[in-house]
């Protein structure tokens, strides 16, 4: 268990509560997850791994409370492409992390455009088809594999397909559950998950939990565009984080 002073506990386990809120109910609520762990922690490597299995547990709750709600062909169509992409991304895992971060943010801040392009009628990039899945799931399983940041693309995929709110979560919960699974070999061999991280990863289950259960109710009673607009705004805030520096 990694010893730490109690104010990057209470840092962390916010984090855990608000990741649990994002994965049922708000997507993109734990904007802030990945700077406050680099924080906590002091190494950005490492944060990435030490989140992963909080992701995980999280994506788990989403998946069992939206069972009967998620949109099955939007993933089949991703899955091929988001594989070429996570390969892209494991491959430069090594680069320093001055370079990876504008780069991933710069892929997901054009991905933003393009959809806000769309919504004011400017159709530069087709809705569905294979040039579709294709340019959301590589940037998807790049940007997931090198920063845990592919929720902005995502959720942007999925604001496009417009799906009700209940099969929106459950298709974000089913994508980022398998992708975080098929993210754990890497990030053991890569020294970014230890035994000490998966104690630390365990006491913060408690909030987690909690966190899938607020999620849960909020997404009932969220008007359907405000939910719209909490997901573009959180989008495009967690992304501009991205350019700055940690």
């Amino acid at each position: 268990m990694p010893d730490l002073d109690l104010w990057k506990w209470i840092l962390v386990a916010f984090c855990a509560f608000m990741t649990g809120i994002a994965k049922t109910g708000v997507p993109g609520a734990n904007i802030l997850s990945v700077p406050i762990f680099v924080l906590a922690i002091g190494d950005a490597r490492l944060a990435t791994g030490w989140l992963l299995p909080i992701l995980i547990t999280a994506d788990l709750f989403g998946v069992w409370f939206y069972r009967k709600h998620n949109a099955r062909k939007a993933l089949l169509n991703l899955a091929p492409w988001v594989a070429v992409g996570m390969v892209v991304g494991a491959s430069v895992l090594s680069f320093p992390e001055s370079v990876i971060r504008p780069l991933v943010g710069s892929i997901i801040l054009a991905i933003l455009i393009l959809f806000l392009l769309r919504k004011r009628g400017i159709d530069p990039t087709p809705v569905s088809g294979v040039w579709s899945s294709g340019f959301y799931g590589t940037a998807a399983g790049f940007t997931t594999m090198v920063a845990n940041a592919a929720g902005p693309v995502m959720n942007v995929y999925l604001l496009t397909r417009n799906l009700p709110r209940q099969e929106f979560v459950a298709t974000g919960a089913w994508f980022f559950f398998i992708i975080n699974l098929s993210k754990l070999p890497v990030f053991f061999a890569q020294g970014m998950i230890s035994r000490s991280s998966l104690l630390f990863d365990l006491a913060l289950v408690p909030f987690v939990v909690a966190g899938a259960l607020v999620g849960r109710r909020i997404l009932l009673i969220l008007p359907e565009n405000i939910f719209i607009g909490s997901v573009t705004v959180l989008a495009f805030v967690s992304t501009l984080l991205l350019f700055l520096p940690r």
